[in-house]
Parts: structure tokens; C-alpha cells; sequence
């Protein structure tokens, strides 16, 4: 038995979309460690995409901007899992087809649609599933690892990222009335994803990030599955309501010698 103890363990992974999408990692991870997972995607055409890329597992279909959808998903996969042991909430969406404008030109069309689709569904989604969850079932849901730094070309993503990190502790809060379930988001730095690269300015942006790492070097995907893995465990038995930065030291090094002499600001 490994140290995760994740064998036979039944895992709930929504929002795999590709082989370079953070819930592919997480998935592919989980499979390697014994684990049973349950793939859940937004649509009928992803689902044979996503059946392409991944060995034998169940893959079920569920867009969450639709609660009837939640709830009909949530109840087959209960049926045919009847004991689910985490879950993995891998889902964000924001309509930057027009680019981006001034934040306070946002509308409020494309804001109540993220965070229904990248923060609700988490809470939705819990909901459903609760019956079915082990008392010491472990729920993750993957954040970014700042909602305070004003990103621009990250817009109205980062509220619902912060409103998605408060739901995290409520519901740990809420679930603790009568299980043990845990509730913790995963909150990487900037990542190479298909989901990133249709964000306006992304990729300056990562280079940048890349640049301000203590190692030089972006954080990989592949960190992040392990992390998850690890907070999906019973090894991480005693967080609960965390928010888990991964983002390579970025954070401490934005004022690095180097870096401010690239900017110009000193001779």
C-alpha cells in the first residue's frame, strides 16, 4: 500500500478536456496510484474526444450551467457508484470573445455566467453528490494562486476565483454538521493549458511569471496533479477550508535584482 493509500478509492474528476487540461494530469495520476476514476465532461462531443485520450473508465456528461444536468449526472453516477471517496472540481469558463475591456465595463451577462459555471457548480455539484460521499471523503477544487493582484487580462475570472475560494470554507463549515468530508482549493500559478491559451495577453503574462519563479522555471502541470493528489489522500487527513498556493516561489520574488533591471528601472 502507498503512502497516498488511494487504492480502489473512487474519484469524481469534472472538467478534463484535453491531455494538457490540470484534471487530465490529476486523473491520469490518480490511475497510476490505484485509484478508480469517474470522468465527468461538459458535452457529448468532449466525452469522444476525452474517451480517445484515456484508457477504459466510465465518462459521464454534464454541462453544470444546468442544474437539471447536475443533478441527473450526480444521481448516475451514484447508482453506479454507490461510495464516492473525493471529488475533483477542475471547471472555470469566462466569455472573452469580445477581449477585454475595463473591469468596470464588465457585463453582467458574462460575470453571472462565470461564476455560476466556475464557482456555483462546485457548491452545486457537492450538493448532489453528498449522499453518496464517505464520511472522510476528500473535495478539491482547482483556484489560482491570487485573487488580489489585478491581472487585467484575467478580468472578472479572478472574483469568481476568490468567491470560489470562500466557498471552499463555507463548505467545509456547512459538510463538518455531519461528516468529515474535506473541502480544499488547489491554487497554481500560471500553467501551459489549452483553457489559458485563450486568454487575451496570457502568454506575456506566463513568461513574466516564468521570470519571477525562485527557480526560473514555470510550474508544471504535472506539480499540480501531485499536490492534488496529496490533498485528495488521507495523508492530508488534517487540512481542511485551505487554499494551497503552487506557484514556485513566484510570490516572494517580484522585486528579484535581475528582474528590475530588465524592467528599466534601475541602470
Amino acid at each position: 500500500m502507498s503512502f497516498l493509500g488511494l487504492e480502489n478509492k473512487s474519484i469524481v474528476v469534472f472538467g478534463v478536456a484535453n491531455k494538457k487540461s490540470v484534471a487530465f494530469h490529476v486523473a491520469k495520476k490518480l490511475r497510476e496510484e490505484g485509484a478508480k476514476v469517474i470522468y465527468v465532461v461538459r458535452s457529448q462531443a468532449r466525452k469522444e474526444s476525452v474517451s480517445k485520450i484515456i484508457a477504459e473508465a466510465p465518462i459521464y456528461v454534464c454541462d453544470v450551467e444546468f442544474e437539471e444536468q447536475i443533478q441527473k449526472t450526480c444521481l448516475e453516477i451514484t447508482k453506479d457508484h454507490p461510495e464516492i471517496h473525493g471529488i475533483v472540481h477542475s471547471i472555470a469558463f469566462a466569455n472573452f470573445e469580445k477581449g477585454m475591456e475595463p473591469f468596470h465595463q464588465t457585463s453582467r451577462k458574462n460575470f453571472l455566467q462565470t461564476v455560476d459555471v466556475s464557482c456555483f457548480s462546485l457548491i452545486a455539484i457537492s450538493n448532489a453528490l453528498k449522499d453518496a460521499l464517505a464520511k472522510d471523503a476528500s473535495v478539491i477544487t482547482i483556484s489560482i494562486s491570487t485573487t488580489e493582484m489585478t491581472a487585467e487580462s484575467y478580468g472578472w475570472m479572478a472574483p469568481a476565483k476568490a468567491a470560489l475560494n470562500s466557498s471552499v470554507c463555507f463548505l467545509a463549515k456547512s459538510f463538518s454538521r455531519f461528516s468529515k468530508v474535506r473541502f480544499n482549493a488547489l491554487c497554481p500559478g500560471l500553467l501551459k493549458t489549452s483553457a489559458s491559451a485563450g486568454i487575451p495577453g496570457y502568454l506575456e503574462n506566463f513568461l513574466f511569471a516564468e521570470k519571477c519563479t525562485l527557480r526560473g522555471e514555470a510550474l508544471k502541470t504535472e506539480e499540480v496533479a501531485n499536490a492534488a493528489l496529496f490533498l485528495l489522500s488521507p495523508a492530508s487527513s488534517g487540512m481542511n477550508g485551505q487554499q494551497v498556493v503552487l506557484d514556485a516561489g513566484m510570490r516572494l520574488n517580484y522585486f528579484d535584482q535581475q528582474i528590475v533591471k530588465s524592467a528599466n528601472l534601475i541602470g
